[in-house]
């Protein structure tokens, strides 16, 4: 059973940083982790390696920094890993970066299974997944939160993890899911798997490579843009009453009284 896992490099939460011009992140210059969310897309496909056999590769779309991530990967126990990487893809938006994935996608080979993470923690759309599956054609189930493969008879069944409970899909294979964090815990990379990671060498694919269409790459083939930003302001407008002594507590509960019959939330000759 051949699963891949389409990871990505994100900045840490703290240090997200927006070019207003292009509305897009910057990532230069910035600490990054592999995206959370990706690690039990990982976990999960080398459980199923382990259970089923066969081999865990992992891709990646990003600049040369996101070797880094695809080795982390592969110390957690990946076979494989792929680097796409060119500056003509930058500022692709979700649809084009699922373009050029699935170019990368066609240069790996055959494949039985497509494991992503159920979002990334930059730009937090949960579109790619669902995306990729679409330029790829395969079936798609999203929200996964635990997978039983049958290689052996070309199916898997899923359940998904909805708001108003569980569904449960059978789907032929290859497919592609998108599974969220409750499918698993994921595991730490080992020391072997950690030297394997730093002798190894990793392919990187660029545009010419996967002879990508300049039309549909970039941010001339992202059909959504961010117009513009705004930072959120808090802003807190009130009284403040200091309670103490039981002249001010008698004060600060009448105007509380006052202010909720203000709002309608009850009226005089309400109890409870």
């Amino acid at each position: 059973m051949r699963i891949v896992v389409p990871i990505k490099q994100v900045p840490e939460t703290g240090n997200v940083k927006m070019d207003p011009e292009t509305g897009t992140i910057i990532r230069e210059g910035n600490e990054s982790i592999v995206n959370p969310l990706d690690l039990y897309a990982v976990e999960e496909a080398l459980r199923l390696k382990e259970k089923h056999g066969g081999s865990v590769a992992v891709i990646s779309m990003g600049p040369a920094s996101a070797e880094k991530a695809l080795k982390e990967a592969i110390a957690m126990g990946c076979d494989q890993a792929w680097l796409i990487s060119d500056r003509k893809f930058a500022g692709s938006d979700t649809w084009a970066t699922a373009h050029i994935l699935a170019c990368g996608f066609g240069h790996l080979g055959g494949y039985d299974l497509i494991i992503a993470g159920e979002r990334a923690t930059d730009g937090d759309t949960g579109q790619v997944g669902p995306n990729l599956a679409a330029a790829l054609d395969l079936p798609l189930a999203t929200f996964v939160r635990r997978i039983d493969a049958s290689p052996d008879q070309g199916l898997m069944r899923v359940e998904r993890l909805l708001e108003e409970g569980e569904e449960l899909l059978e789907l032929p294979l290859p497919a592609l899911v998108t599974v969220v964090k409750e499918i698993n815990f994921p595991r730490l990379p080992t020391l072997r798997g950690k030297k394997k990671a730093r002798n190894l060498q990793i392919e990187t694919l660029n545009a010419q490579t996967l002879g990508t269409d300049p039309s549909k790459i970039g941010l001339l083939g992202s059909p959504t843009r961010v117009v513009k930003m705004e930072s959120p302001r808090v802003t807190r407008t009130g009284t403040l009453l200091k309670v103490k002594d039981e002249a001010s507590l008698q004060e600060a509960a009448s105007a509380l009284m006052a202010f909720l019959k203000q709002k309608g939330f009850f009226s005089e000759g309400s109890h409870g």
